[in-house]
């Protein structure tokens, strides 16, 4: 769910009629066991996959649910619902999974709320930011300490190069217009390998894989963490690089630093595999951000060209 809510729920509309037939279907018989509403349903938001969620009022006074709307041919939803149980068996607030129609990729979800992380930050006050980073970073060790091999797909050579290779395919070749060739092809390759030989030393642990403000939601004093289909098993620095190296949010290096080292020195006490020299750590944690924004500038032109999404370049 990594849009953030529009300012209202929308109404609700489908593309294909089959699906929303479907859809009723599932509602209507699961209105009464979950207290349903369904003349409630609209739209509450979409991402950048083929997934949007929709929100039901219920019979109990200011109570709603989420619907995610994943279709099976496009979205696979067997990973939310295991990722959705390794959260809460790590005392991480995510999104209970209350119904499943594995069938036709609907499912009920109990609702974390309207506002994100990022639409409560002020960029112009740091320091007002600070509590709410510190509920991310104790959210995330509770994610790494749960950590256990073999349990979630690993972060390895093969994944970390293709998310790189997004990069030439999508940003430089088809965005750019720029043949990705030659003198630019054998750089690109190089620094490729530093990139990737770097983030492969450090140890591994549960990688949520967008652990950023706008898929962190704020609701009465709580943080809740969504878009977490895609974790998997790799290396400690992705998900810190991913807080503070946010693509839709710049701070000054000094607050960088600053919740860096808090989010280290928490590590240090929970006994996580973190470097004990921070300089080391720290440099371990910029190669990171250093792949993770070349990934998401292919992922991003790859959404406004193939996807039709323009609103992320």
């Amino acid at each position: 769910m990594t849009a953030s809510p529009p300012p209202g729920d929308t109404p609700l509309s489908w593309a294909d009629p089959a699906r929303a037939a479907a859809f009723d279907r599932w509602l209507a018989a699961i209105a009464g066991p979950q207290r349903l509403r369904p003349d409630t349903v609209r739209l509450a938001s979409a991402d950048a996959s083929f997934r949007r969620y929709l929100r039901v009022d219920t019979t109990d006074p200011g109570l709603a649910r989420i619907v995610m709307d994943a279709p099976p041919d496009k979205e696979n939803s067997a990973p939310f619902v295991q990722i959705a149980g390794l959260m809460a068996e790590a005392g991480v607030t995510a999104p209970q999974v209350l119904e499943w129609d594995r069938e036709h990729g609907f499912l009920l979800l109990d609702d974390l709320g309207h506002q994100t992380m990022l639409d409560v930050i002020d960029p112009a006050k740091p320091d007002a930011s600070r509590p709410l980073y510190d509920q991310a970073i104790d959210a995330l060790i509770r994610w790494q300490l749960a950590s256990k091999p073999d349990v979630l797909p690993p972060y390895d050579r093969a994944l970390l190069e293709r998310e790189l290779q997004l990069f030439p395919d999508w940003y430089i070749a088809q965005h750019r217009g720029v043949a990705v060739e030659g003198k630019l092809k054998e750089r690109l390759e190089r620094a490729f390998k530093l990139i990737v030989d770097s983030n492969l030393a450090s140890p591994s642990v549960y990688v949520h894989r967008d652990f950023m403000p706008r898929n962190l939601m704020v609701d009465d004093g709580r943080m809740g963490v969504l878009d977490f289909q895609d974790a998997v098993y790799g290396p400690i620095t992705y998900d810190i690089a991913s807080l503070m190296r946010d693509a839709f949010l710049s701070w000054d290096e000094e607050f960088v630093l600053d919740i860096t080292i808090r989010y280290w020195e928490a590590a240090r006490r929970a006994r996580l595999p973190v470097d004990a020299d921070f300089g080391a750590f720290y440099r371990a944690v910029e190669w990171m951000g250093l792949q993770r924004h070349l990934k998401v500038a292919g992922i991003f032109a790859r959404l406004t060209l193939r996807d039709g999404k323009p609103k992320y370049l």
